[in-house]
């Protein structure tokens, strides 16, 4: 198994993620990230920029979050959706994706078609990407994955991006490890930290250290038999 140099939810936070970009071994290494790059954050229409050319140049794997939904979903439906997708940090992201400022007057269809035609090739690569990643005893999912059911790859959709508590503290019986973000790991640390966060029966690791709320943009180094390398990026 080739190693993956996996990062946890970015959210527009471009200055930390090209910090910590300078651990990952090109040469040795897969680039993975686990989704939500977009939203809030200090710029995400260049984290989005830097992330599709580097999957243009190298080895990587970029999941779907629940943010990239969420500017699908306002793209979708722009009236309906705007109110609640600002509210989510939205807007930042708009803004960078358009090469201009955003006129005062202007309805949400407009805005959402500006989007469309000026950064299409963005919008594309956002609506292409997978749910999960798997490989051996490894999954690479953004929220996580139904663990009452059966099979895990049958999970609802919207859980693999939204999903929280039942997989944080259910019972794993998959004989996988999952890796993922979307939980802030200040939530699930006693202490507030933003370390990485592994569960008691060492078979779930959030990697999502809270960059945009003054945490930190944390990532790891995934091998055959272990997890062999952390990086933490404080904000």
């Amino acid at each position: 198994m080739k190693p993956i140099f996996v990062i946890g939810d970015v959210h527009g936070e471009i200055g930390l993620l090209e910090k910590i970009l300078e651990n990952w071994d090109r040469e040795r290494e897969r680039l993975l990230f686990v989704g939500d790059l977009i939203d809030r954050g200090e710029n995400p229409g260049a984290v989005l920029r830097l992330v599709k050319q580097l999957s243009m140049e190298e080895e990587v794997i970029v999941l779907t979050g629940n943010h990239e939904k969420m500017l699908l979903d306002w793209l979708a439906a722009p009236s309906e959706k705007m109110a609640y997708y600002i509210s989510q940090g939205g807007m930042e992201t708009i803004q960078t994706l358009l090469p201009e400022n955003i006129e005062e007057k202007v309805t949400p269809e407009e805005l959402a078609k500006r989007v469309m035609e000026e950064s299409a090739d963005l919008i594309t690569f956002i609506e292409n990407l997978p749910l999960f990643y798997e490989e051996k005893q490894y999954v690479f999912v953004h929220a996580g994955v139904d663990l009452t059911i059966p099979d895990w790859k049958k999970t609802e959709e919207k859980q693999f991006y939204w999903i929280r508590e039942p997989f944080l503290f259910g019972e794993n019986h998959t004989g996988k490890v999952f890796i993922f973000g979307h939980t802030p790991v200040q939530n699930l640390h006693s202490d507030g930290s933003s370390n990485i966060w592994i569960s008691p029966d060492q078979t779930r690791l959030d990697i999502d250290g809270g960059a945009v709320y003054g945490g930190s943009l944390n990532a790891i180094v995934v091998e055959e038999h272990a997890v062999t390398k952390l990086f933490r990026v404080d904000k």
